[in-house]
């Protein structure tokens, strides 16, 4: 049994005396002791070998106690796993070699053995488990078919991701045949990560905004319904579309049992569209956790106030940034777990 299950309890939608709280990125590039391992391995090293990965995943719930800890891994893990080379470069962010642009491009892309490919992520899980003891639940994750598909043709980041698009548009044959072989990847990768010990599991679409409301039900909500279709029976599943407010009634009704929320949704609308009866995560801005440590309390208190603090957990409405204080995360934290309603 797990000791503290605020999170769990929060996602079944139970009446609890605060929200819990865990930050998107949290284990990761904030903490100075983060960046103590980062100077000796590579970013892939990391992810790839467990004693680091799991060691990464707990830095935050020594420093802070969040209710929630995240494995630390990227989402690009699945591309390489199917056989699309994934670099990190230095200035740059991730880099594929090898974009997909054509049928015969697809051609090599695979759907793997998971055990084969990414058991590294599943040893990862277990011995973060042990390291948590019960205390807290693990969150696994994923990418969203769409977004992973951004990568894989742009072959880089981008502010508007055109390639990726122009490749769905014109060739949206190869574009779905692409997008079932990532979602069926996804699907057994995060069935063995709940099978490896994750409490829960969270679908990032963080590019799910790039696309039209009409555009993203085709090409990226129909892979996601897919995912929690198949997931949710197993363990509790959160979705997270960034930008993707136009899709939340939508979301609503998919069987997630928690849908993340970006800061550019107000509190109203957000339980207005998804008619107030399933969970919400999220929102607050990271930018701004620059604010003095005073002010974040504040705004925490009042966001909180604004969701109610049943049905929801208390998060970020992105990842956390690189060079936010400590001491400023603290004060996220510390205003969620000191809060009383008034």
């Amino acid at each position: 049994m797990i000791k503290n299950d605020l999170f769990l309890r929060a996602l079944k939608g139970e009446t609890v005396d605060r929200p819990p709280v865990w930050m998107m990125r949290q284990a990761g590039r904030y903490l100075p002791e983060f960046m103590e391992i980062k100077a000796k391995y590579d970013f892939f090293t990391r992810c790839q070998t467990p004693e680091l990965a799991s060691e990464i995943t707990v830095q935050p719930i020594r420093r802070y106690g969040m209710d929630a800890a995240i494995l630390f891994s990227d989402i690009l893990v699945i591309p390489q796993a199917m056989n699309i080379a994934v670099e990190m470069r230095p200035d740059v962010g991730p880099w594929l070699p090898n974009p997909i642009r054509s049928q015969k491009d697809l051609d090599r892309v695979v759907v793997p053995d998971i055990h084969q490919s990414l058991g590294y992520v599943m040893e990862a899980i277990k011995m973060t488990k042990e390291k948590l003891n019960d205390e807290i639940p693990l969150i696994g994750f994923a990418g969203s078919p769409w977004t992973i598909l951004c990568y894989c043709v742009q072959g880089q980041g981008s502010k508007n991701f055109d390639k990726a698009k122009q490749f769905c548009f014109t060739q949206p044959v190869a574009a779905h045949e692409l997008l079932q072989k990532i979602t069926d990847t996804t699907i057994a990768y995060l069935k063995e990560k709940v099978n490896a010990g994750v409490d829960a599991v969270q679908v990032f679409d963080s590019w799910g905004g790039m696309l039209s409301p009409v555009d993203y039900g085709e090409f990226s909500w129909q892979y996601i319904q897919q995912i929690i279709d198949a997931l949710k029976d197993h363990a509790p599943v959160i979705a997270f579309g960034k930008g993707c407010w136009f899709a939340l009634d939508t979301m609503a009704k998919s069987g997630a049992s928690a849908l993340g929320i970006d800061w550019t949704c107000s509190a109203k609308n957000a339980r207005k569209l998804t008619g107030g009866k399933i969970t919400l995560q999220g929102n607050f801005d990271p930018t701004r956790l620059f604010s003095p440590p005073k002010e974040i309390k504040k705004q925490v208190k009042q966001m909180i106030d604004a969701f109610g603090k049943d049905r929801y957990i208390v998060n970020l409405g992105h990842g956390i940034l690189p060079n936010i204080p400590v001491e400023n995360a603290a004060a996220f934290i510390e205003a969620v777990q000191q809060y009383k309603a008034t």
